[in-house]
């Protein structure tokens, strides 16, 4: 099933935030005390929101061994220190200390992610969630494209605190400029993203122009009042989680988490090794991996899945410009059309064309 990633390069640090919104996610699984969870492993932060309610075991499974290391990272973090003290680690807040933290965190990761981490203590010390790829595309994007739009002042105006009939006014009346249209497209054009943010061979099934799904995913949402608070828009435009955090790193979960940190588990490989090591599961976060598979990989898949799957399970993925649909392919699963459609609407990742969640018929 991997063939259609040979060609990927998994060598360095795709991503060191997740970009899919934890907390439909978190509403979509409901998972509670003694459920298994399989979850595509990214940057973490998704599959350690999953252990806020005690599950016995998160298995974060990812075929990057890089990202592994950062979860690894990260698990460390969160195992050692109190809240502020991680906020300011990982590069939340501004710190000088990240390198006398680090030592204290070294011994308890596991001995391959120590010699990883110890070539690259400059990320660290940086700030490890500034430090991906795809982190690094953005940042580009904040410091060359948006000054060449409009002023820092215009700016944050765009995402300060107003009503939803003076959101829309000023981003039809002061932002949509013919400017701004055409550096989007060209800055998030499928040869620029393959290039800076994403691996060309991620977009090899999509059919669409990118760039102008993305303008138009992104218009939508910065017309309305969500744009305001949502962290990952704060970051794009920032930098910074300074008004939203991810959901792990909140008041309140981030002590949850902790206290059952130790549940998480890191798998090199994919799902079909994983179910052989680990068995079956009763939750699946499936993040958006549908996206990069021909059809009949994701049709051999979907019937991988189903079949590791316990009774009353749960699949929860995105879509993003190709259009996957497990239930479509795999007649045991039943699509929740309703509760998707109502958390496709609250989705901050307002990148993503819509989130899915099938069910295991009974």
């Amino acid at each position: 099933m991997a063939e259609h990633l040979h060609k990927v390069d998994h060598g360095y640090l795709r991503y060191t935030n997740c970009w899919e919104d934890a907390d439909i996610l978190v509403e979509a699984l409901d998972v509670h005390e003694g459920h298994r969870v399989l979850s595509i492993g990214s940057a973490g932060d998704n599959s350690f929101s999953l252990l806020l309610n005690a599950p016995q075991l998160v298995l974060a499974v990812d075929i990057n061994p890089v990202q592994l290391h950062l979860i690894e990272l990260k698990k460390a973090a969160i195992t050692v220190l109190d809240r502020e003290a991680c906020l300011a680690f990982l590069g939340f807040r501004a710190s000088s200390e990240r390198m006398a933290t680090y030592e204290r965190l070294r011994s308890i990761q596991p001995a391959e992610s120590q010699r990883f981490w110890a070539a690259r203590t400059p990320q660290i010390g940086a700030g490890i969630i500034t430090q991906g790829k795809f982190e690094r595309y953005f940042s580009l994007f904040r410091k060359w494209l948006l000054p060449l739009v409009h002023g820092k002042e215009r700016r944050m105006a765009l995402i300060a605190p107003k009503s939803g009939s003076e959101q829309e006014h000023f981003y039809l009346h002061e932002w949509d400029s013919w400017r701004w249209r055409a550096l989007f497209r060209l800055f998030f054009s499928r040869t620029v993203m393959g290039r800076l943010g994403r691996d060309p061979a991620f977009l090899r099934q999509v059919k669409l122009n990118v760039g102008d799904f993305i303008l138009g995913r992104a218009s939508d949402h910065l017309r309305s009042t969500a744009c305001q608070q949502n962290e990952f828009l704060e970051f794009i435009w920032t930098g910074t989680f300074e008004r939203n955090l991810p959901h792990y790193m909140r008041v309140g979960n981030y002590e949850r988490i902790r206290t059952h940190i130790d549940r998480l588990r890191t798998f090199e490989g994919m799902t079909e090794a994983a179910f052989r090591e680990y068995g079956s599961f009763d939750r699946f976060n499936l993040s958006n991996i549908f996206e990069y598979m021909p059809t009949d990989v994701f049709t051999t898949v979907a019937r991988d899945l189903v079949h590791r799957a316990n009774a009353d399970a749960r699949l929860a993925y995105w879509n993003l410009m190709v259009p996957r649909q497990l239930s479509s392919v795999e007649e045991r699963l039943a699509y929740d059309e309703a509760l998707s459609a109502k958390l496709s609407k609250r989705d901050k990742g307002f990148f993503y064309r819509g989130f899915h969640l099938d069910r295991l018929k009974h």
